[in-house]
């Protein structure tokens, strides 16, 4: 007869098998969101080779009537080329921005194994038939905007999806913590999508969409194969969502510390998993959340404003930053690709602080503000210095990337998943997916407003599109207010009732 193994022998398994497969699930997510943002990524290497002052190669062709713009890609040629570039940009965001608030819908309702995948599949596809044009030598606006919105609509699969299947596995505990290194997956996108469209971008610009195509295709495939989509699927335990239960709240206004604790040591680990479980079971019982519920979850709509300014400076420096060093810094295509991506460097370093602080404090939204407010001057000295030498590039994208990003990671993750999961929804599981396509379609707003406002403001100078984006950032920032206030007030009150348990004893 076979020994049963102890309690504790039992838990240890338990913990191993569930931290694999936690594990598993983070480095799957994360491959998937970096093949998405490294797909989106070549437009703003390439469009400095759609329109290329010609006249620096050297020499022209016996048949070009321009020595300025023989060498341009149509119809991208013409003075408004960058209008042209914001058309494309705003074709993309826009359709993302739209249909994110329809996939979240669909993110609750349907398998997001399937669901993920084969968004993945289809961007790859319209990823790489912009970047046949070049082969195909096409060269009508419609073709490359219907292709943007297309692909647009595509992505909106990926980032409710990601949210969603990582905050079933993860709990509040750390969240802000893992979280803030796992959104890493944004920045390495970007920096993988400009090198490796920054290899061909000089010889033959469409296989910077062609192979950045294959790879999310092949990720997507991945995907298929291996997303697991509740710890319950593989027999694991599921997190908690909460520090506290409800019980332990009652405890906490009618019973005294001791028997508190008394009571907390009596529960084993096993009976702490099935409150969980049954937690769980009885979440997906429900219906899914609609969208004016998602809404009256207290700090959806703080935090969903915040980011539309917050993704507006974002998507700015994500579409116009390599424009524009090839423009202040007179560095050719390729190296403007590669100088670019300190700014996601420094992007990570913010997206990782951010979490570890929100965490340590509990305080998101301060965390935010605090950051937007430091972002301002440093965009500020970006414009006016980053320029002078090397080192101060190097210093000043990295610091402007950590700022600008990291309320913008936090927001996009640890809070979505917060207000997700948030506890006036009584455990229901089904709102995930919805409150993060609110949150983040919010903030695709802003990411299609920014390079098109860029876009436009450009002609008139750099200097005004900066100006923009301190604007932005500003606003950001006030419109946390309320949940920064409110934070704080907690603070003071459990500051206050720390001293009043000091003074007892």
């Amino acid at each position: 007869m076979r020994a049963i193994p102890a309690p504790g022998i039992r838990f240890l398994r338990s913990f191993s098998r569930d931290s694999w497969y936690r594990g598993l699930i983070l480095v799957l997510t994360f491959l998937c969101y970096t093949a998405f943002h490294l797909s989106r990524k070549p437009i703003s290497i390439v469009k400095s080779e759609l329109h290329y002052n010609c006249s620096s190669l050297g020499f022209r062709p016996n048949n070009a009537s321009n020595s300025t713009t023989w060498c341009d890609w149509k119809p991208f040629d013409q003075d408004n080329y960058k209008e042209l570039f914001g058309a494309l940009d705003n074709a993309f965001l826009v359709a993302y921005a739209i249909g994110m608030y329809i996939s979240g819908i669909f993110g609750e309702r349907l398998p997001l194994r399937y669901y993920l995948s084969g968004g993945m599949l289809l961007s790859g596809l319209f990823t790489a038939l912009f970047g046949l044009g070049y082969f195909w030598n096409i060269h009508q606006l419609w073709y490359f905007v219907f292709v943007q919105i297309l692909n647009g609509l595509a992505q909106t699969t990926g980032w409710p999806s990601v949210v969603t299947c990582v905050g079933n596995w993860f709990g509040k505990g750390k969240r802000g913590l893992i979280m803030g290194i796992w959104n890493s997956h944004t920045s390495v996108g970007n920096i993988l999508g400009s090198l490796i469209a920054g290899i061909w971008v000089s010889k033959a610009w469409g296989l910077s969409f062609i192979v950045p195509g294959i790879i999310i295709a092949f990720m997507g495939v991945l995907c298929f194969l291996f997303l697991i989509e509740y710890p319950e699927d593989v027999d694991c335990s599921p997190p908690l969502h909460h520090e506290t239960s409800s019980d332990e709240k009652g405890l906490e206004a009618g019973h005294s510390i001791s028997d508190r604790s008394l009571n907390v040591s009596t529960n084993s680990q096993e009976n702490i998993i099935d409150m969980a479980e049954h937690a769980k079971d009885s979440g997906e019982d429900r219906e899914a959340i609609n969208f004016i519920d998602a809404l009256k979850i207290p700090g959806v709509i703080e935090f969903s404003f915040c980011l539309l300014f917050a993704k507006l400076v974002s998507y700015t420096f994500l579409y116009w930053l390599p424009l524009y060093i090839v423009n202040v810094a007179r560095l050719s295509a390729k190296e403007a690709g590669d100088m670019s991506t300190l700014f996601d460097v420094g992007g990570i370093i913010g997206g990782i602080v951010a979490g570890l602080i929100s965490d340590y404090t509990g305080g998101r939204a301060t965390t935010c503000c605090a950051m937007l407010i430091l972002a301002a001057p440093m965009l500020f000295l970006y414009n006016y210095v980053g320029q002078n030498g090397l080192g101060t590039s190097i210093a000043m994208l990295i610091i402007c990337g950590g700022l600008v990003n990291g309320p913008y990671a936090l927001i996009t993750t640890a809070v979505s998943a917060d207000l997700g999961t948030h506890e006036s929804l009584q455990g229901n599981a089904k709102a995930l997916s919805t409150v993060t396509a609110i949150i983040d379609g919010t903030g695709s707003v802003g990411a299609a407003l920014g390079p098109l406002l860029a876009g436009l403001i450009s002609s008139s100078g750099w200097d005004n599109v900066f100006y923009m984006l301190i604007s932005a950032d500003i606003l950001a920032c006030l419109l946390l207010s309320r949940v920064v206030f409110k934070e704080i007030r907690e603070w003071c009150g459990c500051y206050t009732r720390k001293r009043g348990s000091i003074t007892i004893f």
